[in-house]
């Protein structure tokens, strides 16, 4: 049998860190990350358990890149969805939406997405909280921002502000509430992105299937969470 192409062994290990990324985000928020351990998150990505130091250092580092990768595809869904539009006060109220959407209908996961931002890391840099970076930052850009390298900043802490308030123990401020605060400071209309009521009634956006925002099938022009590492041997292959 001839050997696998370069490009082969790179497409499977995209797919086997896509698989590790959707395991990492079901079983979190499934068990909380304390009671989540790397080897559940191997077995439900039918990974070999030492394939995920291949591709993350740790646990924070892998949950916190799962997080990310499922805002972002959050994000990028929400703003290009019917009917598309290149209208950037629509845009930003999609982007409120999308995150305040995150909180809303996964709080165990985004409660310890936030809690770890806490921790000495910080940000985990990863192709995943980039492609994040670039969507709001574009976002800002369309909505017209002067100063976007002052005006992101401020989106991504207000954002992550009203995450956090909205899930606080024991006194979680209601969405609806922060996204009203929100959009009274853009200048956003409340028929804009998906009003609360119109939420309720789609059922949020809780689907219990993740597979399309980890999906293994190539993505055209976004290859943002690929981390291929030409020279490397296929992990796939490596002893379980």
């Amino acid at each position: 049998m001839s050997p696998r192409s370069a490009s082969v062994n790179e497409e499977l290990r995209r797919r086997s860190r896509e698989r590790l990324l959707q395991a990492a985000v079901e079983v979190v928020g499934e068990h909380g990350f304390e009671a989540t351990t790397l080897g559940a998150i191997a077995d439900r990505a039918g990974s070999a358990r030492g394939l995920v130091s291949y591709y993350f250092p740790g646990k924070r580092q892998l949950v916190q890149s799962a997080v990310h990768r499922l805002m972002h595809r959050t994000l990028e869904e929400a703003l290009e969805r019917e009917p598309h539009t290149e209208d950037g006060r629509e845009r930003l109220a999609r982007a409120i939406d999308a995150i305040l959407g995150l909180a809303r209908d996964r709080p165990v996961l985004m409660r310890q997405h936030m809690a770890g931002l806490l921790q000495a890391e910080g940000f985990v840099q990863c192709p995943e909280q980039r492609r994040l970076s670039e969507l709001l930052s574009d976002t800002v850009t369309r909505y017209g921002a002067q100063d976007v390298t002052a005006d992101y900043p401020m989106l991504r802490a207000l954002l992550m502000g009203a995450v956090y308030a909205a899930l606080v123990p024991g006194v979680p401020m209601p969405v609806p509430v922060l996204r009203a605060e929100l959009f009274a400071r853009y200048r956003l209309d409340w028929e804009m992105g998906v009003p609360p009521d119109t939420a309720a009634a789609a059922g949020g956006t809780c689907a219990s299937d993740l597979s399309r925002y980890f999906a293994t099938g190539e993505r055209p022009a976004d290859r943002s969470g690929d981390s291929g590492r030409p020279g490397l041997p296929d992990p796939a292959h490596r002893s379980k």
